[in-house]
């Protein structure tokens, strides 16, 4: 089964199937199962004319691999049909696809909106690099108050972005409703996928524009590698707004190429992607290496399988640390207490994920405590990995910020994250018995340990 001849996404097979078989090409020439990896700058041409049709992007072929790749290709047709998209472009990072994404729409003298709760990361390309561009963000106060997102558009206001499980808070959005005020502001939405991968939701489904993921968490999941993905959604009509997005309006070969025809014109809905492959990525370089590619594919071919024992596991393992006392409150949409619970029950029926905070009411030393003592956890910045990980956002991630900007934003200083891995949910559970053991045992602890309590929680 192959996709040459038939578009992944009408042929009505379910999402497991289609993570192992969409995309995928037979080798012609000896018949190998998997994708190969082709490890080549570039690409030969027949002939000086052959070179020139290339060039043109006359006969659709390959010119060099820093704008497509036969294994970046394969990889990037299976995200397109996961996500329900019209076309896909593999990256080097989450980073590089956060950062194309928006440049393939925004220019110097722009200003976009954005959700207050988003990845660190993000939030300081937005402020320091994006600055440097010209680029303007705004975070709007509530994500939920369509008048608090109405009332900050301006003449140059050119897109909107969020994420849908935010990290680590999980104060989930109202997607479609962000969607349709975007949709009547004639701005696409961009939104960040990683924390739920397709598997749980498909953004575009609920009127988002454009798709990002850093590929190098849950899609791939082996931790082995860095990889980020745009997958647009082909639902925003670009030539509609010929003064805000003229970059799909204008000729080809520019303004004094009258004959020659827009990027609309040829690539229909397709024109956004084609544009921020070739004239961003292409141009700026943030290549995938087939190598890197061939491995998120790997981990594609089993990516439902993995979600849904990750946001199983984590369930579990939230319920027991709502329970502790020590944890004056758990961040996870999938219980029923917590404020996101109505949203995770209307976008999420698969699960909600599993990166995740709870705060400790004894502060940064109970944190420290806590981390220090588990075992079968991970101590490391990453997430979205089979191998259950623990990180302290306060003192990592989020500590170039203010006391007080991390205040605002819920980052405690007994603030925990985790992200579950596929572990045994017993293993987990053990293992943070363990730690909280010798946390109630620690001098001054409420309710302090036996030494056979701890030995017991082994």
């Amino acid at each position: 089964m192959t996709t040459n001849q038939v578009p992944y996404g009408y042929d009505n097979f379910g999402f497991t199937t289609e993570q192992v078989h969409a995309g995928e090409v037979v080798d012609a020439q000896f018949g190998a199962r998997i994708a190969p990896i082709y490890l080549t700058a570039g690409f030969l041409f027949d002939s000086f004319d052959h070179a020139r049709e290339r060039f043109a992007g006359n006969d659709g072929g390959l010119v060099y691999s820093r704008y497509a790749n036969p294994t970046n290709t394969a990889v990037e047709a299976k995200l397109t049909a996961l996500e329900r998209g019209v076309d896909s472009l593999l990256v080097a990072s989450g980073q590089a696809a956060i950062t194309v994404a928006l440049l393939g729409i925004l220019r110097s003298g722009d200003h976009f909106l954005s959700t207050p709760s988003l990845y660190e990361g993000s939030k300081t390309l937005f402020r320091e690099n994006f600055e440097r561009f010209g680029i303007e963000v705004e975070f709007v106060d509530d994500p939920h108050d369509i008048d608090d997102w109405k009332r900050r558009v301006r003449p140059n206001t050119r897109a909107v972005y969020g994420e849908t499980i935010p990290n680590p808070k999980n104060d989930l959005i109202d997607i479609g409703l962000i969607a349709d005020f975007a949709r009547q502001e004639g701005l696409p939405f961009i939104i960040d996928s990683t924390a739920s991968t397709p598997y749980l939701i498909r953004p575009i489904e609920h009127g988002a524009t454009i798709v990002v993921h850093s590929a190098s968490k849950f899609l791939s999941g082996h931790g082995a590698s860095l990889a980020g993905v745009v997958v647009d959604g082909g639902n925003f009509d670009w030539a509609r707004y010929p003064e805000k997005f003229p970059q799909f309006s204008t000729p080809i070969g520019g303004a004094g190429s009258p004959g020659s025809p827009t990027l609309v014109e040829k690539f229909g809905n397709r024109a956004y992607l084609e544009y921020t492959r070739s004239v961003i990525a292409g141009r700026l370089g943030p290549v995938l290496s087939p190598l890197n590619a061939f491995l998120l594919q790997q981990g594609l071919e089993t990516l439902s399988l993995r979600v849904e024992r990750h946001s199983r596991n984590s369930l579990v393992v939230a319920r027991w640390l709502e329970a502790q006392p020590e944890v004056s409150s758990v961040d996870y949409p999938g219980l029923a207490s917590n404020p996101s619970h109505d949203l995770a029950v209307k976008y999420y029926p698969r699960g909600t994920g599993s990166v995740f905070g709870f705060t400790l009411e004894g502060g940064q030393n109970d944190a420290r405590t806590v981390i220090d003592a588990l075992q079968l956890f991970s101590r490391m910045s990453h997430m979205g990995d089979v191998r259950s990980l623990v990180l302290h956002p306060g003192t990592t991630s989020h500590a170039h910020l203010s006391e007080a900007e991390r205040v605002k934003l819920g980052i405690l200083p007994g603030l925990v994250r985790l992200s579950v891995g596929i572990e045994d949910e017993a293993d987990l559970l053990a293992d943070l018995e363990l730690a909280f053991a010798v946390l109630r045992s620690a001098p001054g602890a409420r309710g302090t340990a036996s030494a056979d309590q701890i030995v017991g929680a082994r």
